[in-house]
């Protein structure tokens, strides 16, 4: 067994009991569960960045070319991404939220074809890490919008139907929610717009053209609408509280189907065979 796998299954145990603490911080209102459950995260994240590191020396590239590397590195970037937005808001409930979507992701990633592949030739571009780079981090930062928006919907229907259970002490108010929720728009957006700028660029480079309609960028296209509309409604119409959130969850769920269902299910050159190398 590699370095690289042996640190893998070894940051999802790590990301496994972080799991496990901030559930209980919130279950039980202990809050120094909260505490240790942010410190085993960010050890955790450190031994996550340990193995890309490890996988990066393994393969040569960045490793982003089949659905192991791709749910470990997305795994990655939601847990960076998480522990940021930690920093200034110290809320130990959205970790309970977002922790167990990054050891799903580390879970799926662990069953999956582990082995290292050849890179598809067309990869070798120092496009490819930017690009990359870009996407998944945006997504990472949609992931936390998604998260805090249906902690938004679970806590407005608590206040409307005046009926609180323990959760409701535990999370912030509508309005910090909704702030995270607009803060995480105006970060990601423009993340997923540079990303698919670098897309394009990296395409030209390779194929001679800009843009190819292929699967993935038509997905990433009405996302990208999507999103576009969220933030025209945000800034210009108004929009904010329950709309917001329902419409970040409808965007997240055409990300998801761009980055998974469109790599899994459909052909072109996005997808996780095309990747690889013959």
């Amino acid at each position: 067994m590699s370095l690289n796998i042996i640190l893998f299954k070894l940051a999802l145990l790590v990301y496994f009991a972080a799991t496990i603490l901030y559930l209980v911080d919130i279950i039980s209102h202990r809050q120094k569960a909260g505490l240790a459950a942010r410190w085993v995260l960010l050890g955790g994240f450190a031994m996550h960045s340990a193995t890309l590191v490890a996988r990066f020396v393994e393969a040569g590239h960045t490793p982003v070319t089949n659905l192991h590397e791709s749910l470990s590195f997305s795994a990655w970037c939601v847990v960076g991404i998480f522990l940021l937005f930690d920093v200034r808001y110290r809320l130990a409930v959205i970790g309970a939220f977002l922790t167990p979507l990054a050891l799903v992701l580390m879970v799926i990633g662990g069953v999956t074809v582990t082995n290292v592949a050849e890179i598809n030739p067309m990869l070798k571009s120092w496009w490819f890490p930017i690009h990359v780079a870009l996407a998944f981090f945006g997504n990472a930062v949609f992931t936390v919008a998604f998260a805090v928006s249906v902690m938004y919907l679970i806590q407005e229907r608590m206040v409307k139907s005046k009926k609180f259970s323990s959760l409701f002490y535990r999370m912030p108010s509508l309005n910090i929610l909704d702030s995270i929720n607009y803060r995480c728009l105006t970060l990601g957006f423009p993340l997923m717009t540079m990303g698919i700028i670098s897309g394009a660029m990296w395409a030209n480079s390779a194929w001679g053209g800009y843009w190819r309609w292929d699967p993935k960028e038509t997905w990433a296209l009405i996302t990208w609408f999507l999103y576009a509309a969220l933030l025209h409604g945000r800034l210009v119409v108004g929009w904010r509280g329950r709309r917001a959130a329902i419409f970040m969850i409808v965007g997240f769920c055409f990300l998801v189907f761009s980055y998974l269902g469109v790599g899994l299910l459909l052909p072109g050159e996005h997808n996780f065979k095309s990747l690889q190398g013959p």
